[in-house]
This record gives C-alpha cells, sequence and structure tokens, in this order.
C-alpha cells in the first residue's frame, strides 16, 4: 500500500494499555512502509550500543528511575533525524507528557514532518475481560487466553505441559491503575494535540483483531 496521500507524516499513535497499539505499530510500518519508533527499542539500541546519550540513559534507570524528558526528548531527536525517517514515521510509546508533546511538535516542524494522531479508543471492560483471560507459562512464555486460546487440559502449557499461570500485571487491579495512569497522563496530551494538529483521527477498537484495526486505521490515514 502506498503513502503518497499521507504524505510526509509521523504517526503518532495513542491507546491505552491492552488496546494493540504496538501490534497495529507494526502492521502500519509493513503496510505504509515507514519506520517503526519506539522509545523502548531507542533506549535499548542506546545502551548496547555504549552511545553517551545510551550511558546517561543506563545510570538513570540502573538507580531506579525514570529517564528525565529532556534526555528521552534527545534520543527521539536523533533517531529522528536518520534517514529511514525522512519520510515519515511511526511513533509507539512517545509523546507520553505534555512536555515531550511540544518538544516534538518543534522537531517535527524543523524536519518538515506533519504530526498524525491517531487514537484507539476502546471499552475498558472489554480489555479487563481479555487481559483477565490471559495465562502464560512460566518455562517458556507461551500465552494463552482462556476464552480464545486456551492451554490443555488441567491448565498446562501445550509445549512443555508446565501449570500456566496469571501474571501479577493481569490482575484486574493493577490493570485498572494503569489504565487510570494512562488516562491522567495522556489526556493533557490528547488536548493539546487536539487543538494543533489538522488531522488527529478517533478510531474505536473492540473485539476485532490487531490485524483488522491495522487494516481500518490503515484505511483512514490513507482516506481521510
Amino acid at each position: 500500500m502506498s503513502n503518497a496521500t499521507l504524505g510526509k507524516a509521523a504517526i503518532l499513535m495513542f491507546g491505552p494499555p491492552g488496546s494493540g497499539k504496538g501490534t497495529v505499530s507494526k502492521v502500519l510500518m509493513g503496510r505504509l512502509g515507514l519506520p517503526h519508533v519506539s522509545t523502548g527499542d531507542i533506549l535499548r539500541e542506546n545502551v548496547q550500543a555504549g552511545t553517551e546519550l545510551g550511558r546517561q540513559a543506563k545510570a538513570i534507570m540502573d538507580a531506579g528511575k525514570l529517564v528525565p524528558d529532556d534526555l528521552v526528548n534527545q534520543i527521539v531527536a536523533e533517531r529522528l533525524s536518520r534517514p529511514d525517517c525522512a519520510r515519515g514515521c511511526i511513533l509507539d510509546g512517545y509523546p507520553r507528557t505534555l512536555e515531550q508533546g511540544q518538544v516534538l511538535t518543534g522537531l517535527l516542524e524543523r524536519l518538515g514532518l506533519e504530526p498524525v494522531v491517531v487514537s484507539l479508543e476502546v471499552d475498558y471492560n472489554i480489555i479487563v475481560a481479555r487481559l483477565t483471560a490471559r495465562r502464560s507459562c512460566p518455562k517458556c512464555g507461551a500465552v494463552y487466553n482462556l476464552v480464545s486460546k486456551p492451554p490443555m487440559a488441567g491448565g498446562l502449557c501445550e509445549v512443555d505441559s508446565t501449570p500456566v499461570i496469571t501474571r501479577d500485571d493481569d490482575r484486574e487491579d493493577v490493570i485498572r491503575q494503569r489504565f487510570a495512569s494512562y488516562e491522567k497522563q495522556t489526556q493533557p496530551l490528547a488536548d493539546y494535540f487536539t487543538g494543533t494538529v489538522k488531522r488527529f483521527y478517533r478510531v474505536t477498537v473492540g473485539e476485532g483483531s490487531p490485524e483488522e484495526n491495522s487494516e481500518r486505521v490503515c484505511g483512514i490515514l490513507l482516506n481521510g
């Protein structure tokens, strides 16, 4: 699929935990031919490469602290300045704060990229039902779902017959706490971009698969 009608754009992906944002971003990468830029990946890449920014970030993370906005902004700026982002990119996990959003606006203007926001909207109860049904194998990491992909009889992993478990971050209280944090953090960003960008798309995703949701997002992006 060509992204000629999209133009030179940085697609900013918003979505609560469990909305499939990461999966949709990666599918869009393949369909639109744009690099998928994840702040987590960039941080790990810089740390592994031993860059100056990576060393600074590692020291902060090793101390159990969050990497500050100014350092994250520098790392993202360096990544977006590379040739593969000249036609655009898909930003996943950035910006997370209003300050990051304001810095990004200036950066994209200098790079000649238009910010296009895609916000995945979903009923939280649907996500809670999906994630609380998730089970994982503590040995091999295989993931199951009691509704859509159940483990073997007796709750055993079909790979190595290990009893599957519920991860701590799949408990309902933890999931709802993550939702609350997301809303508190993202709402100011959403308000900011609603007033500053020309293209802001809210896409309702529910029971559809990530692939189906990705097709819908692609259609919206290319047809406006």
